[in-house]
């Protein structure tokens, strides 16, 4: 299985160019059965990469385009009178689908924002007092722009929380660049193939909550959140439900590593995407020792000691 999983990775890398630990995070939210939310300046392959994770793993993808106007109703879906049959019929929103894409989601007024709140939570929605359950897996990727962008609202905390990782690709270094002007990467999408099976991955995701995480990595995680709740930090302090986001990443990067237990490593390695968006709704914010804050937490905390 671990073969596929890298077989998996290298064919988005062909899409992706010089993106590999983005690609792989966004890989490893999606084992863990968390949500993904990805922040930058348009054009940067937010979408591409979205798109390039449902093909190659096979799953069923919608595409909404959030904007001022968008309803509730056009994401999860409405009942509608049908007199021929004399009965409501459910006509499903794009939320029922296995990859939900929330295109430039802060541009969407707050209600709309939070129509995503009990399906990212609860893996259902609510229709007219009728609970529906969404299709295994459901993974949604959102995506929006910088705060400081003309026409965007800021997402609340309880919606930033249901993330379990943020993310920026950032700008393509020069050759990788030099490879998506030459019409390398983007223009391969159209050729991506399914590289796991519905059943390999819905497999995948159980053998995450198999990665064995021994006590010494249980302490770590709770000394790093720790260090967010002292009263001299300057963030938002870390919740019980951080650090469990924290340790499943974390049992996900390992299980891509091929290992059957998490290192300090893993932890590390998924750390700021998971915890910073958490901390601060500041993507970028940094210190004046020109660290993040979740930076500044692991630079704090020696993993040796435990």
């Amino acid at each position: 299985m671990e073969s596929l999983i890298h077989a998996a990775l290298a064919q988005i890398n062909t899409v992706i160019l010089g993106k590999k630990t983005e690609t792989q995070l966004a890989l490893a939210c999606l084992l863990a059965k968390g949500h993904l939310l990805i922040e930058d300046l348009p054009g940067m392959g937010k979408t591409t990469l979205a798109q390039a994770l449902a093909k190659t793993l096979g799953l069923s993808f919608q595409r909404v385009q959030f904007t001022s106007d968008l309803l509730p109703a056009d994401v999860v879906g409405i009942s509608i009178y049908q007199p021929e049959e004399q009965a409501f019929k459910l006509h499903k929103g794009p939320i029922f689908s296995q990859l939900l894409l929330a295109d430039e989601i802060n541009r969407a007024s707050p209600k709309t924002q939070s129509a995503l709140l009990e399906a990212m939570e609860e893996k259902q929605v609510s229709i007219d007092g009728v609970t529906h359950h969404l299709p295994e897996p459901f993974f949604v990727i959102a995506t929006q722009n910088p705060l400081f962008h003309a026409g965007t609202y800021p997402l609340p905390e309880s919606q930033l929380d249901r993330f379990m990782m943020r993310i920026s690709l950032g700008f393509p270094s020069v050759e990788a660049e030099k490879q998506i002007l030459n019409g390398q990467g983007n223009g391969q999408l159209s050729n991506l193939k399914a590289v796991l099976t519905l059943a390999q991955l819905l497999t995948l995701q159980q053998q995450v909550n198999n990665i064995y995480a021994a006590d010494s990595i249980l302490s770590y995680v709770i000394g790093l959140c720790h260090l967010s709740r002292e009263a001299d930090f300057s963030g938002n302090p870390l919740s019980p439900r951080a650090a469990k986001a924290v340790l499943q990443a974390a049992k996900a990067w390992a299980l891509i590593a091929q290992r059957d237990h998490v290192l300090p490593e893993d932890i590390q390695a998924v750390f700021t995407a998971v915890t910073q968006h958490r901390l601060s709704s500041g993507f970028n914010e940094v210190s004046t020792q020109g660290q993040s804050l979740s930076e500044q937490i692991l630079m704090q905390l020696d993993a040796a000691t435990f």
